[in-house]
């Protein structure tokens, strides 16, 4: 097999550098959408009437919940992805793809659930950004 050139080699570094960059990105985007949603008010005291709760708000508290999970995980990935991503003694093709494309496809995840939030939008488009960062690494990886 021949030693990659030099052309390639930087190429392969830009890549991954800006996949490494737009995981930071993203992780960032989504930890602000996610400090931005307030957790669910506590139950009310018990003395008092009680009001009973509607389903259309049961229903927007789980795709609240949905969201926040979400994000959350998109976070982790995109940080996990990112520091590895960093790592210059990192050798592990096989484990690099790995967590890039499960980077990837927890950043589209991600970006199809804050598609149903207008505020969310700027979120969404963080998440798909990075998704195409990782695609693009994936390629020069061949």
């Amino acid at each position: 097999m021949a030693e990659p050139t030099k052309d390639y080699l930087v190429r392969f570094l830009e890549v991954r550098f800006a996949c490494a960059q737009a995981c930071t990105e993203t992780a960032r985007a989504c930890a602000l959408r996610v400090s931005a949603l307030e957790p669910a008010p506590a139950a009310p005291p018990a003395h008092g009437p009680v009001r009973p709760v509607r389903a259309w708000e049961s229903e927007r508290e789980e795709a609240r919940h949905g969201l926040r999970r979400s994000l959350l995980l998109c976070v982790e990935v995109c940080d996990a992805t990112c520091r590895l991503l960093s790592e210059e003694a990192h050798q592990d093709e096989y484990g690099l793809r790995l967590q890039v494309e499960w980077c990837r496809a927890v950043a589209l995840e991600c970006a199809h659930a804050c598609d149903g939030v207008p505020e969310a939008a700027n979120c969404a488009e963080q998440c798909r950004a990075g998704a195409r960062a990782c695609t693009d690494f994936l390629a020069i990886l061949g």
